[in-house]
């Protein structure tokens, strides 16, 4: 662990939590005072141990990490609230697999770099149908394809800006989010990859419920991301990009479907200059408790370069190995077959991967992915999770094996 003071999160909260109440959620109050004394203080711990075994890589990385967060909450006075959220990544016991800021290059990547930062801290003014929100919060859009919070990994990824919620008639919903710092899942340091992207980001949703069961949505990310002295542009002012896109999501019965397109271009201070399109289809049927699901998800490319979401949360897409992080110059296809269910409490999925290049011949290769979740009760939740993927692209992609083991405390 590092030498450096930090705060400690869980005591801080336990201090804090004995002075506030914890109501179930924000209620109105008449004063200022009120504003903090009846509000709510939460304390979530999550321990992970991650295991990494990839070839070409001499030592399997072997990441045990606790993140202890504290979030305080105020009611509401006159429309008016705020939130505080503080997080701490440490390290228990060794380090030894490569955070990006630890400069362990012998063993294989884990992004959960050790820090202390705010997560969150922001004011928020609701009226009517209406919301405006300004700090550092969490934006999280639909599935998270292409706008999310990343936080599968320790250190969760968060906003810096102004954002506008808007519930209209008709089941309409306006999200509109302008950003101008992205607190990347790197920090809160520097290291291998910038902690912050600074910039000017537009990123604007609508969603549509036209019927019992059945959405569309359409969206624009605009994104214009500074290039950052002392880093490639590749991992600053190269995602900048326009994106436009529509999506379905509907049920009829015990069947479910998805599908949704998009195109995209470079912007902003990018130095590439490519068209590419995105697509997306999904089915899926629950009989007798077990639920099959089948998709197919195109990320295309144009002039070399591939379809960017550098926002997104991508461990939840094209396999939990995280290997098509960064898409391939010549796009990826990605079909897969799933089945999620449970065996008395605990709840059970296994998934099926195969990747292949969209503008190419190239076959990069299979993914298997195996997930045991149980929610022991309110306060604790255990999760086990395996990952193999097999590369038939030895060139460009390593076999490579991945084990978690999460331990999840609220309080």
């Amino acid at each position: 662990m590092s030498s450096r003071a930090k705060i400690n999160v869980t005591t801080l909260a336990a201090m804090i939590g004995a002075a506030l109440s914890a109501p179930a959620g924000a209620e109105e109050v008449e004063d200022l005072a009120s504003m903090v004394s009846k509000g709510k203080a939460s304390v979530n711990v999550r321990y992970r141990y991650e295991w990494v075994d990839q070839d070409g890589i001499a030592n399997d990385a072997k990441a045990s990490t606790a993140r202890s967060r504290l979030t305080l909450n105020s009611a509401v006075y006159k429309g008016f609230s705020f939130l505080a959220e503080f997080d701490d990544v440490s390290y228990v016991g060794d380090d030894d697999f490569n955070s990006t800021t630890n400069g362990k290059t012998q063993y294989p990547v884990v992004a959960d770099p050790e820090g202390t930062e705010v997560n969150q801290a922001w004011v928020k003014y609701a009226f009517s149908d209406a919301s405006g929100t300004y700090g550092r919060q969490r934006i999280l859009h639909g599935s998270q394809r292409f706008v999310g919070g990343v936080a599968w990994r320790q250190n969760e990824q968060t906003y810096d800006g102004f954002r506008a919620l808007w519930q209209g008639p008709a089941g309409l919903k306006l999200d509109y989010a302008y950003v101008y710092n992205v607190n990347r899942i790197f920090g809160p340091d520097d290291g291998a990859q910038p902690a912050n992207w600074h910039g000017a980001n537009n990123l604007a949703r609508l969603d549509w419920k036209i019927a019992e069961n059945h959405s569309l949505a359409a969206y624009y990310y605009g994104l214009d991301i500074d290039l950052i002295e002392g880093y490639s542009p590749n991992v600053s002012a190269n995602n900048s990009s326009d994106t436009f896109g529509v999506e379905y999501s509907g049920k009829l019965g015990p069947v479910t479907a998805k599908a949704a397109y998009a195109t995209q271009s470079d912007a902003g201070e990018s130095q590439l200059t490519y068209d590419a399109d995105y697509y997306f289809l999904e089915g899926g049927m629950k009989i007798a408790g077990v639920t099959g699901v089948v998709g197919y998800e195109v990320l295309g490319a144009g002039d070399g370069v591939g379809f960017k979401t550098p926002l997104a949360t991508l461990h939840k897409f094209q396999g939990w190995a995280d290997k098509f992080l960064v898409t391939p110059g010549d796009g990826v296809e990605d079909l897969y077959v799933g089945v999620n269910g449970a065996l008395g409490p605990v709840k059970l999925g296994a998934f099926y991967h195969d990747f292949k290049a969209s503008d190419s011949s190239a076959d990069f290769g299979s993914e298997i992915d195996l997930v045991a979740t149980w929610p022991v009760n309110k306060l604790l939740n255990l999760q086990l999770k395996y990952a193999e993927f097999s590369t038939d692209d030895s060139s460009r992609y390593t076999d490579t094996s991945k084990v978690w083991m999460t331990v999840m405390l609220k309080l």
